[in-house]
């Protein structure tokens, strides 16, 4: 296999879901010192402090603002990657990771809390076209049997990305006072190096095919990708999908709501990929070192702890690449999910527990790591496989758009309300994270079909047992608006 795969994923993984995972962890080490930047800035212009409801206020829209922009972004995805190509719409999503760079680089110097909001704003609008389009550029590049570990660099690269934007959080690093626009500043270099290098990379081989129906250039970019030898049983797949689809042109989010032949891939992308959010991990990482601190972490140990956390995440995503493609992707997720259930329950009763017990607070850390180290094994790394696999060409913008926009619409809710949760809830504050990963852990074990080392048309037609249950299987495909190959043909 080409090392031209590899150095695509470290590519589009560079300038895409990195600058994901960046953005949600740079934001903790600043925190107090962009509250302190408010406080002045409101004094010098209405000749009076802000109150602290007001300044907690600011900080949150400023935190979940980032979430805005992913919507945003995450909704134009699906038209950009249909409309101008994988390559040209990730190429795209490196200019508002740009501007956001300058927009909070220069706002110290500017006089204005407002960049901040704007920079934040338009660094979700990148990284919600740069999640999307990366994780279907990724997996569309490919052959089926590096399928799984071919997308889960994308998870892989949000790892690095909340590990660097701790380890940059560092008071050795650019976590002082005076460095903090720097440090707010630093998408610019992955989104610089991207651009310099994505152009010298074939689009996707799957968009060239079926959407372009450029055969040649798919077989070129083959070759590019997974170097000289016989893939036409690859290309084959790739044309009996082309055939499946007879042309039809890539479906709408409407159209992906109103099929009955994609009813339960709907459900599952709901349930499993797109309500991730509820999960919680996204939530230690936006308030880690006040979780940190409320385990009994003292306040100066909080960073080395929490750079700890984004190196399990990144260890724990590479065991997942090791693992997908020999335990499956339904073993991975159900026994994960469980294990995150486990540790939440856990937590809650040691959080209760922490004032009783001097060792007590240790173990809450220690759960914290066990429930990262099973969400990277788990749902982080599988999921971004299973999108792809679950959906056939046609039908897989629409799926991403919907899944980015759910996401997005989550991560701004719980950003938002996460504090005031806490405030209500207290040590039980985990308990809806619980509920969720519990539920999911039985969802998977007793409905989601296995994908591994399938086609994307056998597992279509394992979903089609659920989506026509009680019907015959042909009639069920007939009544597709795919007009879909038989089981023979497979």
């Amino acid at each position: 296999m080409s090392y031209n795969l590899f150095l695509l994923a470290f590519v589009l993984g560079i300038g895409g879901t990195f600058q994901y995972g960046l953005q949600v962890s740079i934001i903790n080490s600043p925190a107090e010192y962009i509250k302190s930047f408010i406080r002045e800035t409101w004094l010098r212009r209405y000749g009076s402090a802000p109150s602290e409801e007001m300044l907690t206020l600011m900080w949150s829209f400023i935190v979940s603002i980032y979430s805005i922009g992913g919507l945003l972004g995450s909704s134009s995805a699906g038209y950009l990657a249909v409309r101008f190509g994988r390559k040209k719409a990730m190429l795209f999503a490196n200019v508002p990771a740009l501007l956001s760079a300058a927009l909070m680089g220069l706002s110290q110097l500017c006089g204005s809390f407002e960049m901040i909001i704007a920079g934040r704003l338009s660094a979700g609008v990148g990284g919600g076209l740069a999640l999307n389009i990366h994780l279907m550029y990724a997996g569309e590049c490919a052959p089926r049997k590096l399928r799984g570990l071919m997308a889960i660099t994308a998870s892989t690269a949000i790892a690095v990305g909340k590990f660097v934007g701790f380890a940059l959080g560092l008071r050795e690093v650019l976590g002082v006072e005076a460095l903090w626009p720097v440090l707010m500043a630093a998408s610019v270099l992955p989104a610089l190096v991207q651009l310099l290098t994505l152009p010298f990379f074939p689009d996707s081989p799957r968009y060239l095919l079926i959407d372009k129906k450029d055969k040649e250039g798919c077989i070129k970019a083959v070759k590019q990708l997974w170097g000289d030898g016989d893939h036409m049983a690859e290309i084959d797949d790739m044309m009996s999908e082309q055939e499946a689809i007879c042309g039809e042109k890539p479906k709408s989010v409407c159209d992906l709501l109103r099929d009955r032949g994609v009813r339960w891939q709907l459900i599952t992308l709901f349930l499993v990929a797109s309500c991730t959010q509820l999960i919680g991990s996204n939530m230690v990482y936006f308030y880690a070192y006040n979780i940190f601190t409320k385990a009994g972490i003292p306040p100066t140990q909080t960073h080395y702890v929490s750079l700890g956390l984004g190196s399990t995440e990144i260890i724990s995503t590479v065991l997942c690449g090791l693992l997908i493609e020999r335990a499956g992707r339904k073993t991975l997720l159900w026994k994960n999910y469980a294990v995150m259930a486990l540790a939440l329950g856990l937590l809650t009763v040691a959080l209760f527990l922490q004032d009783s017990f001097s060792w007590v607070p240790y173990c809450s850390v220690a759960l914290i790591f066990i429930f990262i180290m099973s969400f990277g094994i788990g749902p982080a790394g599988v999921i971004c496989p299973l999108i792809t696999e679950i959906f056939i060409q046609s039908y897989r913008p629409a799926a991403y758009v919907f899944n980015g926009v759910i996401n997005w619409i989550q991560l701004f809710l719980l950003g938002l309300f996460f504090p005031f949760i806490v405030k209500g809830l207290g040590n039980f504050c985990f308990i809806i994270f619980l509920t969720y990963c519990l539920s999911m852990a039985i969802f998977v074990f007793l409905v989601l079909p296995e994908t591994k080392g399938k086609t994307m048309l056998q597992v279509m037609e394992e979903f089609n047992r659920l989506n026509y249950r009680g019907q015959q299987r042909q009639s069920a495909l007939q009544q597709s608006s795919r007009s879909v190959m038989t089981v023979t043909r497979l």
